[in-house]
């Protein structure tokens, strides 16, 4: 077989790597529409991943996902596009006219979750996200490119926060933790981008019944899949959207920039990752 009819391959680069579910996502999608592909998880330790990067046409791949803790160093290696650099941080490598792109698909795999789990959650004025991390400056970004007027952002280390909400400018306001019970009221929307909640993590300690009746909650923990934070806020009938929907949301355009084709994503392969999910 010559090298160009090899079948188109993608990666996942992280370090560790093993738990990711990105090839389960992907390779459903590579069988559901007939494409002769493959996407495998490539362990790279960070001393190893400019090397790895540099060179990744030549071992076979026509793109990556990138994960922890590579997202940052990503963008020195590659050519990022306006989202990666507002954002700091890239998951998603690919090549375009021979150059290597960079992008972060987790703006609008949040978005595309939101829209799916709570069609109309855009309309409010207010957003209240908790965390200042990359997944954090993710959230944010895309809640302004959506056109929320007001981004209130809290973290438990202030200067943190604080250095987000000067990054991204006027309409990102950086609070204190005590802030939490005068918030809730006035935000359509609460997102939750900490660990807080995950499994083997601290729960969220959080009165959900502060928030309006017509507010969202999004958590981008997906183990448990269902949080606590979710469950209480789906008790009290409020619409909310969980992690898994992020994950999956975020890989499509991903897939569509390494193998041609735009994948949906559909209760079929919920189903899928969610029962893998609970076999662990």
């Amino acid at each position: 077989m010559t090298l160009a009819a090899k079948p188109r391959a993608a990666c996942l680069i992280g370090w560790p790597a093993a738990h990711s579910r990105s090839p389960l996502i992907h390779h459903h999608w590579l069988h559901q529409l007939g494409i002769a592909g493959g996407y495998t998880i490539e362990a790279v330790p960070p001393e190893e991943l400019a090397d790895f990067v540099t060179h990744l046409a030549r071992r076979g791949f026509v793109g990556a996902n990138v994960t922890i803790p590579h997202k940052e160093r990503v963008l020195e290696l590659s050519e990022p596009d306006a989202r990666a650099r507002a954002v700091g941080a890239a998951n998603t490598l690919w090549y375009e006219h021979g150059i290597l792109r960079a992008t972060n698909t987790d703006v609008e795999g949040f978005i595309g979750n939101l829209d799916a789990a709570a069609p109309g959650w855009d309309r409010t004025d207010e957003a209240l996200v908790l965390g200042s991390g990359g997944s954090a400056r993710a959230v944010v970004f895309g809640l302004l490119e959506r056109g929320i007027g007001r981004v209130h952002v809290i973290n438990r280390t202030a200067a943190r926060a604080q250095a987000l909400a000067d990054e991204f400018g006027s309409r990102v306001a950086a609070e204190g933790w005590d802030r939490v019970g005068a918030l809730l009221p006035r935000a359509g929307l609460f997102v939750n981008t900490t660990s807080l909640g995950m499994h083997g993590q601290p729960p969220l300690a959080l009165d959900v019944a502060l928030l309006s009746p017509h507010a969202v909650v999004a958590d981008i923990v997906y183990v448990p899949l269902e949080t606590q934070l979710l469950a209480t806020a789906r008790a009290r009938g409020l619409r909310t959207a969980d992690g898994l929907g992020m994950l999956l949301h975020q890989a499509v355009r991903g897939f569509e920039l390494w193998f041609g084709r735009r994948p949906q994503v559909t209760p079929e392969l919920r189903a899928l990752v969610e029962a893998d999910l609970r076999k662990r």
